[in-house]
């Protein structure tokens, strides 16, 4: 039997369907303040817990039905493979916790400014990391992004903790996910089943305690934090297979998509202070992603045509 990384593409090239798969996860992602806003009544700890304990029997399904469970039991019992999800999946819920504390503290805005920053950061870390190389438009593009973020971070009121955590999390979640010796779909089951046990326990301690507020009495709340495991779990594996069918700096470029849905998400439903900066910053950011995107498309078309 061939691995489960075995026919995928080299890094080296972006995919038709690495960029169907990234942009239907960053768009989903785009849309997610809406749902954690209607729980900001939630202590964050507590709706991490329950991302993690509802995405466990999604991910296990779409195993079942691909019929690849038999790697995550391989990878159960490898210390190599274990170890790594245990850091992929320390990540993850680090930036689960400071993304849902963001938003229900009204700091959607710190939380686009973070995504924001992270395809630079992506991109610096596939060049010192993976030495990928960068053609003159995709650096063009860069260029002009870095020029936008700076503006966002010079008109920022106080240190910007929110945005530097959501950066470094998921940076170095996107770089050791593609380390992981495993399919994309099974690397995220393997994640949420090692934070099944700390979060079980978590969860248990508020029940018995009288915090929780699974069985408050609240119906809506209870629903929202069974749809939890949706929300989390597929735009995570959409996301997974993307970053496994494209290069590192591609995957970080396309990420100015979430957060620019984020961004007016803040601005336009939450109400929060959209300054000048961000006027300024906002086409800046854009014109980057049509550059690099640009770049990307011929490059395939490129490749297709020899």
């Amino acid at each position: 039997m061939r691995s489960p990384t075995t026919s995928l593409p080299t890094q080296d090239q972006d995919t038709p369907q690495g960029l169907a798969f990234a942009m239907g996860a960053y768009v989903l992602w785009g849309f997610l303040p809406l749902y954690m806003k209607a729980l900001s009544h939630v202590p964050a700890a507590e709706v991490v817990a329950h991302r993690i304990l509802w995405s466990v029997p999604i991910a296990l399904v779409v195993l079942v039905v691909l019929g690849r469970t038999a790697s995550v039991r391989a990878a159960l019992s490898s210390p190599r493979t274990l170890l790594m999800g245990c850091v992929t999946a320390a990540l993850i819920s680090l930036n689960w916790g400071v993304y849902v504390y963001a938003i229900a503290a009204g700091q959607a805005l710190d939380a686009a400014i973070g995504y924001y920053i992270n395809p630079l950061f992506s991109v610096f870390l596939a060049a010192v990391v993976l030495r990928e190389r960068l053609n003159r438009a995709q650096l063009v593009a860069v260029a002009i992004a870095g020029v936008a973020v700076l503006v966002l971070l010079l008109d920022a009121q106080r240190p910007p903790w929110v945005a530097l955590a959501l950066m470094l999390s998921w940076g170095f979640y996107a770089l050791a996910k593609k380390s992981l010796p495993i399919g994309p779909n099974q690397g995220f089951l393997l994640e949420v089943l090692i934070l099944l046990g700390p979060a079980l326990g978590y969860l248990g301690v508020l029940q018995a305690t009288g915090q929780s507020h699974f069985t408050a009495g609240d119906l809506p709340t209870t629903w929202l934090l069974v749809g939890c495991g949706a929300v989390t779990a597929v735009p995570l594996l959409l996301y997974a297979n993307g970053a496994k069918l494209l290069r590192l700096s591609t995957i970080g470029i396309l990420q100015y998509v979430a957060p620019t849905m984020i961004f007016l998400t803040a601005v336009f439903v939450f109400g929060e202070e959209m300054g000048r900066a961000r006027m300024i910053a906002f086409p800046l950011i854009w014109l980057a992603l049509i550059v690099y995107t640009g770049a990307m498309v011929r490059q395939m078309r490129g490749a297709a045509a020899r």
